[in-house]
């Protein structure tokens, strides 16, 4: 077999949750572009179907999917419109999670995490039901599907820098030396979570061509402000934040039978963030 041939998705489903968002357009994208059929999968209905439309003309065979993760039966119809459109689910790429950004767009609304010692608990508890929470009850409906299908797949989890280390504040201070945003504490336990998540998952299904891994992208530009671009990109190796087209040839390795040997391990894509 010919190395591109490994990354060939033809014949594949593949279900990308947060599929709306900066980088679930990405993935979805890709994975059309290697062959697969795609199910994006949303909250926001509306951009959804926008995702899908857009993909649908360039010609790719997409589904648009609104679902609310955090509800099983809203899982489930996601689940049985997929196998209704498709027949089968190959790929399951986890990407949706509550993510307080620090971009024009979420300043602009008001987002301004808090500090740790005021920090609300109606939003810790709604970003542990979203971001874990909503990740097994996609997971387990679809793993469902896989071990039907022959036991063989592949399950993708986004993780985060973030979910490795601590956040350096310090990254959100003004250039006047102010600190208006502090990355809240969820984030941080919750893509931690999903490290143990995905470990869990690769040692339960032993045995099985069921493989499970991790992605962890690093910043990702999105039209921030110089101070925090400045301050992002002092922390890496490479000098800047990553593109947003940087973490797909990633997400298609572990995706593809490229990374067919690979399972409960975690591919970082961060710019040199973790590595010093």
């Amino acid at each position: 077999m010919k190395i591109q041939d490994k990354f060939d998705l033809t014949g594949r489903t593949a279900i990308v949750t947060g599929g709306a968002g900066l980088l679930g357009v990405e993935f979805c994208r890709t994975l059309a572009e290697a062959g697969a059929a795609v199910a994006v999968v949303d909250l926001n209905a509306e951009k959804c179907a926008a995702v899908a439309e857009d993909l649908t003309r360039a010609g790719y065979s997409v589904l648009s999917a609104p679902t609310d993760i955090t509800r099983p039966e809203s899982v489930q119809a996601m689940i049985e419109k997929v196998l209704a459109a498709f027949g089968r689910i190959d790929i399951l790429v986890n990407s949706a999670a509550l993510d307080p950004k620090f971009d024009p767009e979420a300043l602009a609304k008001g987002i301004t995490p808090g500090r740790f010692e005021d920090y609300p608990l109606e939003q810790w508890n709604a970003a542990l039901n979203v971001n874990l929470t909503g990740t097994f009850l996609v997971t387990q409906a679809v793993a469902r599907q896989m071990v039907a299908q022959g036991k063989k797949g592949s399950i993708i989890n986004i993780c985060s820098t973030y979910g490795l280390n601590g956040p350096d504040q310090r990254i959100y201070r003004k250039a006047d030396g102010s600190q208006p945003a502090y990355k809240p504490i969820y984030y941080t336990v919750t893509k931690a979570g999903m490290v143990g998540f995905t470990k869990y998952l690769a040692a339960y299904y032993m045995g099985t061509e069921i493989r499970v891994n991790m992605l962890t992208p690093g910043g990702v530009y999105n039209n921030h402000d110089e101070t925090f671009v400045q301050n992002y990109a002092a922390k890496t190796i490479l000098g800047r934040m990553a593109r947003k087209d940087e973490m797909n040839g990633a997400l298609l390795f572990l995706a593809s039978d490229a990374s067919s040997y690979m399972t409960g391990s975690n591919v970082v894509v961060d710019g040199g963030w973790t590595a010093w």
